[in-house]
C-alpha cells in the first residue's frame, strides 16, 4: 500500500475450493461440495469466497449457519415459523448490538408501573395539597394570633388605636375595692329571763314548777288576774320593722292568752297560749311551752309590755311567764 492509497473499499475473497468440508453442510452439498476422493481437493465444484473472508467495516452480514438476532433467516438456511417463535425473547449466543441491526436500534418502551392494567400514577397531587393548606392555615394562624395579643398602646404607652380602650396585651390595675360588700352576719337580736322583767298588778317571781328555761328555774307566777302584767325594755333594735316575739311560758292544761303593747301601743292581735303540750288540767309542769307573735319596733330601744285585759282568757286560766327573746320577721324560733 503506498501513500495516498488506502487500499480496495472492499477486500477480495480469495478464490478457489478454500472450504475443506464443505461437503459436510447442507448449502455445501446444494452447492455440489462433494467430500475428497483420491487425493482430489476439498470444498466446492466452483470458485467461491471464503467463508473467513474478510469484510468491510459495517458489514454486519450474517456468518455461515448463524440464526440472526430476532428468529431471522441465516445464511443459505430456512427457520421454521415455530422456531423463530421460540427463539424470541430467548438470549442469543451471537447477539449483536441493537445498534448494529439493520434499521437501528429497537424503539424502547418505558412502562409506567401501577394499578389498574399496567397504567401509571402520578406523584400523591391531593396529599401535597392537603399538606400545603395545613401549612398556609398555621401561618395565618400566628400572624393573627401575633397581630392581636402584640398590639398595644404606643411607646408611651398611651391607649389602643381603637377608640382608646386598653387591647388584651396591656394590663387592667385591679379595682381596690370589691364590686360588692360582703354582707354582715345577722346582729343577735335580745333576750331576756323572767326575773329581768318588770312586775306589775300582783305578778311575782317563782321557782316552784319545775321545767323552766330561766336562769335558776326562776319564772314569773300570778299572771291569772285582770291588770296583771310584765314588761321588757328592749335596747339595740337595729332597725324599725315587724319582728318576731318569742314567749316560753306555761299553762295548767288549759288555753290561755294576753294582750301586747309596744311602746304602749296595743298590738292588732293578742298573744296566743294554747295548751301546745297537750297536759292534762293542773298539771303545770308538763304545761311549759313557747309561743311567737309579730311586733312592730323601732330602731332602738323599745318596751313590750304583756297584759292580763278583761278580756284575756288569763284572767281565768292563768299563766306562768318564763323567758322571752326577739327574732326577725320569717325567722325561726
Amino acid at each position: 500500500m503506498t501513500p495516498g492509497n488506502n487500499g480496495e473499499n472492499t477486500p477480495s475473497a480469495p478464490q478457489g475450493d478454500d472450504d475443506p468440508f464443505g461437503y459436510l453442510y447442507e448449502d455445501g452439498q446444494a452447492a455440489g461440495a462433494t467430500p475428497p476422493s483420491g487425493g482430489g481437493g476439498y470444498g466446492y465444484p466452483g470458485p467461491r469466497s471464503s467463508y473467513n473472508q474478510v469484510r468491510a467495516v459495517g458489514d454486519r452480514r450474517p456468518t455461515y449457519g448463524q440464526q440472526t438476532y430476532g428468529g431471522q433467516q441465516a445464511y443459505g438456511q430456512q427457520v421454521p415459523q415455530q422456531a423463530q417463535q421460540a427463539a424470541y425473547g430467548r438470549p442469543n449466543a451471537h447477539y449483536t448490538a441493537p445498534e448494529a441491526q439493520p434499521g437501528g436500534a429497537p424503539v424502547t418502551q418505558h412502562m409506567q408501573s401501577g394499578n389498574g392494567g399496567g397504567r401509571g400514577r402520578g406523584p400523591n397531587t391531593k396529599g401535597l395539597l392537603i399538606a400545603a393548606i395545613a401549612v398556609v392555615a398555621v401561618v395565618a394562624i400566628g400572624i393573627g394570633a401575633a397581630m392581636i395579643f402584640g398590639r398595644g398602646g404606643d411607646d408611651k404607652g398611651g391607649d389602643s388605636e381603637a377608640g382608646g380602650k386598653p387591647t388584651q396585651a396591656e394590663s387592667v390595675k385591679p379595682s381596690e375595692k370589691p364590686s360588692k360588700k360582703p354582707e354582715k352576719p345577722a346582729a343577735e337580736l335580745p333576750k331576756t329571763d323572767a326575773k329581768a322583767l318588770k312586775l306589775e298588778g300582783g305578778t311575782t317571781t317563782a321557782s316552784d314548777v319545775e321545767g323552766a328555761k330561766a336562769s335558776g328555774g326562776v319564772y314569773v307566777a300570778g299572771f291569772d288576774k285582770v291588770g296583771a302584767q310584765v314588761t321588757w325594755t328592749v335596747n339595740g333594735i337595729p332597725k324599725a320593722g315587724a319582728y318576731r316575739l318569742w314567749v316560753n311560758y306555761g299553762v295548767p292544761g288549759k288555753d290561755s292568752n294576753a294582750t301586747i303593747l309596744v311602746n304602749g301601743n296595743k298590738q292588732t292581735r293578742p298573744l296566743n297560749m294554747e295548751n301546745f303540750s297537750h297536759a292534762d288540767e293542773g298539771d303545770w309542769e308538763k304545761g311549759w311551752t313557747h309561743t311567737w307573735a309579730l311586733v312592730q319596733l323601732t330602731k332602738g330601744t323599745n318596751t313590750v309590755t304583756l297584759s292580763c285585759a278583761q278580756s284575756d282568757l288569763c284572767g281565768t286560766s292563768g299563766a306562768n311567764i318564763d323567758q322571752m327573746w326577739l327574732k326577725e320577721a320569717g325567722s325561726g324560733n
